[in-house]
């Protein structure tokens, strides 16, 4: 089955046959280019290319490749064997990483969380994508962690491509904490009609990170872990913090982060609150003109942004 002509759009030199692989058939993508270009492997968090067995160099005009053959290291079982995430670069001969051409693609080897030594029991190929967030503070630009919390990321990006989350309001504001929003009720107890399972991981919880929200356990203040039913229990609402915030860590599933516009955010924390301050309720909450979900490109590339310095993807010989 192919791609729908609508995803099709989504892409530009690099076009996936499928988005959905089963874990034991060739990753076939097209190449489509005007100039030779070499396909790059990279770790998702690290930037690390990853070795190949022969050539990358793609001739201009129309391939189809297999990147399980292309990128399967000699005498190693295939890279694509366990729980990983990438991003496929196509970067004209001779130019640096950085100039890559077309949109780049997430290829995510997902495992059984509960069996993971079974291998993986899917792949999927999709392209690259970011936010702005427009909002009557200001613009924010938010990349995500597709590694870490790729249900999260779908169900974000889905809502806010279906106009989700244009107009909602940031309910809940506590300065020098978290500014609130995605509740289509305005109370903090709305939501879009279904739940998001815990991606909890190992991204901290900082400034300018993206979480989502859930119902909160009586129990852990008592410093047990949540119970499922409260891990389980995201759904549309999430919220941007304004430190570093230790205790949230593992706890609430960080899935992005604000990469340019931080002071919008931050005025967002200075509107007056009225009623009991540690509800947050603000007396003017900033609204959401807009959220639009783009494509990444050379010049729109917001995740060399995302990691830290030595984080960065490495340049191609």
């Amino acid at each position: 089955m192919q791609i729908a002509s609508g995803m099709m759009a989504l892409f530009s030199v690099l076009i996936p046959a499928r988005i959905w692989y089963p874990p034991d058939q060739a990753l076939k993508v097209s190449v489509k280019s005007d100039v030779a270009v070499n396909l790059v492997l990279v770790d998702f968090y690290t930037g690390k290319s990853m070795d190949t067995d022969g050539s990358t160099e793609i001739s201009p005009g129309s391939a189809e490749v297999d990147l399980r053959e292309l990128f399967k290291k000699t005498q190693a079982p295939s890279r694509f064997a366990s729980a990983a995430c990438y991003i496929l670069y196509a970067v004209p001969k001779g130019k640096p990483l950085a100039e890559f051409v077309g949109t780049p693609l997430v290829v995510e080897v997902r495992v059984d969380k509960r069996a993971p030594g079974e291998g993986p029991i899917v792949i999927k190929i999709e392209p690259l994508r970011y936010a702005v967030m427009s909002t009557d503070h200001g613009d924010m630009t938010l990349a995500f962690y597709y590694d870490v919390a790729p249900n999260t990321v779908t169900s974000f990006l889905t809502l806010a491509e279906e106009g989700f989350y244009d107009g909602l309001t940031f309910h809940r504001i506590v300065p020098g904490f978290v500014v609130q929003g995605g509740d289509p009720r305005g109370t903090g107890i709305g939501g879009p009609g279904y739940q998001v399972d815990a991606e909890f991981n190992d991204r901290l919880h900082e400034e300018g990170v993206l979480s989502m929200a859930r119902s909160g356990d009586p129990l852990e203040p008592q410093g047990m872990p949540p119970r499922s039913e409260f891990a389980n229990s995201a759904g549309s609402q999430f919220f941007i913090c304004l430190g570093r915030t230790e205790h949230l860590d593992k706890r609430y599933t960080a899935f992005g982060k604000v990469v340019a516009g931080m002071d919008t955010f931050r005025s967002m924390a200075k509107v007056p609150l009225v009623g009991d301050p540690r509800m947050g309720r603000p007396e003017k909450p900033p609204v959401v003109r807009k959220l639009e979900v783009r494509t990444v490109t050379s010049r729109q590339n917001p995740y060399k942004d995302l990691f830290p310095q030595s984080a960065k993807p490495e340049s191609t010989p």
